[in-house]
Formats: structure tokens, sequence, C-alpha cells
């Protein structure tokens, strides 16, 4: 079955950079469009991100456009965000996104979803 495991969350001062990994399994990871979400606590869902095929076409929410860089690895099943200039909003909970195919929809809806990780946490503070 599909599995998304993230890692790379943690606290970070504002300002800081942090990377976060997904390692996928149980699909063929290089004919889905990946992305990354966050939650925040009493917020919506957001998409912030995601990223073709062949990973040479990213999209990003303008929360986050000119801080954050989406990639991923094909051959090792991975997909990667990082994040730089964080601030305290950046603060949520970070999925790691599979869509239900290779074509890229911007902005993404939750149709477009098929399934997402644990998640994991990113706190931005002082």
């Amino acid at each position: 079955q599909v599995q998304l495991v993230e890692s790379g969350g943690g606290l970070v001062r504002p300002g800081g950079s942090l990377r976060l990994s997904c390692a996928a399994s149980g699909f063929m990871f290089n004919t889905y469009v990946m992305g990354w979400g966050r939650q925040a606590p009493g917020k919506e869902f957001e998409w912030l991100s995601i990223i073709s095929t062949g990973g040479t076409i990213p999209r990003y929410a303008d929360s986050v456009k000119g801080r954050f860089t989406i990639a991923r690895d094909n051959a090792k099943n991975a997909l990667y965000l990082q994040m730089s200039s964080l601030t305290p909003d950046d603060t949520a909970v970070y999925y790691c996104l599979k869509t239900t195919s290779a074509a890229i929809w911007w902005p993404a809806k939750d149709e477009h979803l098929d399934a997402r990780g644990q998640g994991t946490q990113v706190t931005v503070s002082s």
C-alpha cells in the first residue's frame, strides 16, 4: 500500500531554514505528481507546492513562493522541501502528498489528493 514518511521537521528560529524529506513506497513514484501541504492549528489545510513527475515543473502557493523549493529524486523515491526565511506563520504540521495522477493541477484541490503521510511538525520560534 501507499506509504509516505516525512522527516526533517523540528524547531527553528525565525529566518532559519529546514529541509523536509519524504520517503515514498508502495506505488510507482515517478508516475505521480507529488506535493507538500501543511496544516496549522485552527487553520485549513494548505497546499504549498507540487512537482511534476519528472521534477522539472514546480508550482507554489503565494505564501511560500521564493522561500520554499520542492524537489524529487525518482531514483530514490524521495520528495524534498527546502524551506528558508521561515517565520512563525510557517509553524504547522507538514505533509507529503501523493496526487491522483501525472497531471499538473494548480491550484490543487482536495479532489487531487490521493494520500498523505503522517506529517512532521515544524515550529518556528525564537
